[in-house]
């Protein structure tokens, strides 16, 4: 079955002959919805349809999810069929099932160039279960559904962070290789920490504070990044560790996300990589009306900072500018409204002149397209947990899952 070893420590749709065979595909479909159940931003479902080409001489069945259980837009994959078939230009069935009889007789009855969408796999209760690959192997769902088919992929990077039953359950028990998406997600985003490419920048916002600092911590320990640019509540935090009195209105945001605790992991930071941690010169600030600029020495404030400061867009612009690779995550602000955008807006577009650019999937990737820039940036991610998992070093359940998958194969000496 395995045509070729390549130097990757998985295989991907290059290494297995599909043709004619039943796969198992496992996507990240999950896209934000309107009340009345439309799908309001395609990219996802885009972001797939490299794959799905590459699977065209076989029988393609697609798992994946839509939100989670308790939320407005927990729905069925009807929706997301309809739109794949729209994209790709190919029938796409769907089935209001997982793995019972209707979802069984529906895979048997496929043909070579078929693609059926089975139901919401968070639809059922086990998939979201935190369990090894061998205890999501002994699911009722993997019994039910994995003899019907011959291969398993796994193109959904969006959700590998997560030992879920769809992502890991089917390596056991099923060749299991990576699709086209997840393979360019893993090749980009190790470039960004092994390419040996100088100045490598990463500039960390948002409000993920406590990834932020898993990812600086791991990228100036092993040195493949020169310099840390800090904006949004990531860079707040860090003032504030830098012994700034950033103001009341800050700190309660701070205590509300649940970071106080960072402050002090913040401290270790600067002490650290004091010369390589870069924290913003001057913030914005909302009065309630507009945007106001003060410089760091002015602080503390009564107002809530909602972005970097003219001076230190310059400054980090001309970084950014100046790096063979830039990598980045979360935004410099609060964006989405207009005054307090221009942080976020410059840092994207000083990206577009780097030689090799990483923007991290989440909110921060939403802004791209609005601004005409999405093609000008190397690599977009599609997962924002998962990409910034990645970046801190972690093990993703869903990556080791293939590769213990290849060690398995190569053991076995099937050629």
């Amino acid at each position: 079955m395995i045509d070729s070893m390549l130097e990757k420590d998985y295989l991907t749709i290059d290494d297995v002959d599909v043709s004619g065979k039943t796969v198992l595909v496992r996507v990240d479909f999950n896209s934000p919805m309107s009340p009345d159940g439309d799908i309001l931003d395609t990219k996802r479902i885009r972001s797939h349809i490299a794959t799905m080409s590459d699977l065209s001489n076989a029988k393609v069945v697609i798992l994946a999810h839509q939100s989670r259980a308790g939320k407005s837009d927990f729905t069925t994959m009807e929706v997301h069929a309809k739109t794949l078939g729209k994209l790709s230009g190919k029938k796409v069935d769907y089935v209001d099932d997982i793995f019972g009889s209707h979802a069984i007789n529906a895979i048997r009855s496929m043909k070579n160039g078929d693609i059926l969408m089975l139901e919401n796999v968070r639809f059922y209760s086990e998939e979201s279960i935190q369990r090894s690959a061998h205890e999501h192997s002994q699911t009722i769902m993997v019994k039910k559904l994995a003899p019907h088919i011959d291969i398993f992929v796994n193109d959904a990077f969006g959700v590998s962070h997560r030992s879920h039953l769809s992502i890991v359950g089917f390596t056991q028990v099923l060749p299991s290789i990576a699709g086209r998406l997840m393979e360019k997600e893993i090749e980009s985003l190790s470039k960004a920490g092994y390419n040996g490419n100088h100045p490598c920048i990463f500039v960390l916002g948002g409000t993920k504070v406590d990834d932020s600092f898993k990812v600086i911590q791991n990228v100036l320990a092993n040195g493949s990044a020169d310099k840390i640019l800090a904006t949004g509540v990531v860079a707040n935090v860090l003032l504030s560790a830098s012994g700034l009195d950033i103001g009341k209105a800050n700190m309660d945001f701070i205590d509300s996300q649940g970071y106080m605790d960072q402050i002090g992991v913040a401290q270790g930071l600067l002490e650290q990589y004091k010369d390589k941690i870069e924290l913003p010169t001057d913030v914005a600030l909302s009065n309630g009306k507009d945007r106001v600029e003060i410089s760091i020495d002015e602080l503390p404030t009564d107002y809530p900072i909602y972005d970097i400061g003219l001076e230190t867009i310059v400054s980090y612009s001309k970084s950014i500018r100046e790096s063979k690779v830039v990598i980045l995550n979360g935004p410099a602000g609060l964006f989405e409204q207009p005054e307090f955008g221009l942080g976020t807006s410059e840092v994207l577009h000083a990206a577009t002149d780097s030689a090799f650019s990483i923007v991290g999937g989440g909110h921060i990737a939403s802004a791209l397209e609005p601004m005409g820039i999405e093609n000008k940036i190397s690599h977009t991610s599609t997962g924002g947990g998962a990409c910034i998992s990645f970046l801190a070093g972690e093990k993703l359940p869903g990556i080791e899952a293939l590769k213990n998958y290849k060690n398995m194969a190569m053991s076995m000496t099937v050629v």
